[in-house]
């Protein structure tokens, strides 16, 4: 084991120059011409993609559920120590580093670039989803295992208790366990590249522990699962803002839900996508997510507003105490009998999560140089945490207020991609609160898109960050076909199932992450 990041490699020396290109060796080819490979297959044996998609998820959900559980919470009690020991004054970058982007631009990013998609598909979808199982009440099959979706015990027919139940739930999904994910990746990211002059790929993150093996096949592994997860976590998003879109402009327009139709919007948006990639980081991807969350927050508030607004506000802080109440509960894994709450929604999210990791980290540490580790760790995670509890409590809240007041039939039984649509139908300027909705779902789409790209361009670039713009080009339209293939090939369970099958082995490089992370920061506060 090293004791310090001191190393003689220089960023790009295993690069090779060819055809205009400047690509690492061999993690560029490994890396493209498999995913290449899998596109290819995918296509021509959709039946048996379809039939392997259907498989894999939950096996893999059943019988590793313990690891992803295990790994978070490993990743938030991490978080926590860092908060509240000597660590946290450690600034990323050195003493005298400045930060490169105000509060309102670094939150902008990291919000959008985290959870985009994600909160618009899932804000109606998902308490509606378990506030229904939960008041449905506890269902045993004749093998004495439990068959219902409910979380914990369910809500046992009390609206109310189930209600509860159902935003805990949601906001536990989108709280301090994904935002603890990505504070670790991007952390060790940041203080490895800032701190010590290291590559910004994810296998320099291993210096302290393999020394200069890190540099060998054992980091080109690191890096190649690092654009595996990434990918594959992308094209599940994609897929999903796609099928939401394509729901709302269905609704709105009357345009047709087919295959053909979504192939059709996800090469229209990875084009905008594209515009977005050449233009660069601060021009592209900068001003689309200050613009985001300028149409996120003109969406929340008229939600707020038109909707149940004073139920909506008493929910929010109602909620936030019921996840912090529920929190241990929901984390443990031992013992559980909600298994199809546990493993087909929490394990696949925290998979879901994990394979975004190398993407929203890198983005993350990209644009966090200057702040300590304490100001990092508190801003990425709990100020998300508080944001996305309030969307989901105005979103659901809103939802479940219909719902409950017993006018939300329609919308306990719409499809999951047009629950947001149909309960717009509720409230006054329906066609504006949809329209806007698809726009950000589309805007969404391409920010994310194209910063995943400029993080895959940067791993397979050996850690340059002025690599080629055709590179750059050629991961995005990557990222656009797997979207297409998953969504072509099985639909949203193919989608989930590639997530949680790059999650599952870098779930284990994440918890290896948290030991090099101590042992540079230990280096660190030793040297001052």
């Amino acid at each position: 084991m090293s004791d310090n990041s001191e190393t003689d490699y220089e960023v790009g020396q295993d690069n090779v120059q060819i055809m205009g290109l400047d690509v690492h060796n061999p993690v560029f080819a490994v890396s493209g011409l498999t995913i290449i490979a899998f596109v290819f297959f995918s296509l021509v044996f959709r039946e048996q993609a379809a039939e392997f998609f259907g498989w894999l998820r939950p096996a893999l959900t059943s019988k590793f559920d313990w690891v992803f559980m295990l790994a978070c919470n490993i990743f938030v009690v991490f978080s926590i120590l860092l908060i509240v020991t000597p660590y946290g004054s450690i600034r990323l970058g050195g003493d005298d580093a400045k930060p490169d982007y105000s509060y309102a631009g670094w939150f902008s990013m990291l919000f959008a670039a985290g959870m985009g998609i994600g909160l618009v598909f899932w804000g109606v979808a998902e308490p509606i989803s378990h506030y229904g199982a939960s008041l449905g009440g506890v269902a045993v099959g004749e093998d004495g295992v439990r068959t219902d979706w409910a979380p914990l015990g369910a809500g046992l027919e009390d609206p109310e208790a189930s209600r509860k139940l159902a935003m805990a739930a949601t906001i536990f999904h989108w709280g301090a366990h994904p935002w603890a994910i990505y504070a670790v990746v991007a952390l060790a990211l940041a203080f490895f590249s800032f701190n010590r002059g290291l590559p910004l790929t994810m296998r320099s993150v291993f210096y302290p522990i393999f020394g200069e093996a890190t540099w060998g096949p054992l980091g080109h592994i690191i890096d190649v699962l690092a654009v595996f997860a990434t990918i594959f976590g992308l094209a599940t998003s994609l897929g999903l803002g796609a099928t939401q879109a394509l729901a709302g402009l269905n609704y709105l327009f009357d345009v047709p839900v087919t295959d053909g139709m979504k192939v059709l919007l996800i090469g229209l948006i990875t084009a905008f996508a594209l515009i977005s990639v050449v233009a660069g980081l601060d021009k592209g991807v900068k001003r689309l997510s200050e613009a985001n969350m300028i149409l996120a927050a003109a969406l929340l508030l008229l939600v707020l507003i038109v909707g149940p607004t004073v139920a909506i506000l008493t929910g929010f802080f109602d909620s936030l105490f019921e996840y912090v109440v529920a929190l241990p509960t929901l984390s443990n894994w031992v013992g559980r009998e909600d298994t199809n709450f546990m493993q087909g929604w929490t394990t696949f999210y925290w998979a879901w999560w994990i394979s975004w990791s190398p993407f929203v980290g890198m983005f993350i540490a990209r644009i966090s140089k200057g702040r300590t580790v304490r100001e990092f760790v508190i801003c990425v995670i709990l100020i998300p945490t508080v944001v996305g509890a309030l969307w989901m409590s105005v979103f659901g809240g809103a939802a479940l207020d219909q719902v409950m007041s017993g006018n939300g039939q329609e919308l306990s039984d719409a499809a999951l991609e047009l629950k947001m649509f149909t309960m717009f139908e509720a409230f006054p300027m329906t066609g504006l609160l949809s329209f806007i909705g698809i726009i950000l779902v589309v805007v969404f789409f391409v920010t994310s898109s194209d910063s995943g790209s400029l993080v895959i361009d940067t791993i397979t670039a050996g850690g340059k960050t002025d690599a080629p713009t055709a590179q750059r080009v050629f991961w995005c339209i990557l990222e656009g076909a797997i979207a297409i293939v998953l969504l072509l090939g099985g639909g949203l369970g193919a989608l989930q199932a590639a997530a949680v099958a790059t999650g599952f082995p870098f779930a284990l490089v994440l918890m290896l992450m948290c030991v090099s992370i101590f042992i540079g920061l230990e280096n660190e506060r030793r040297r001052r």
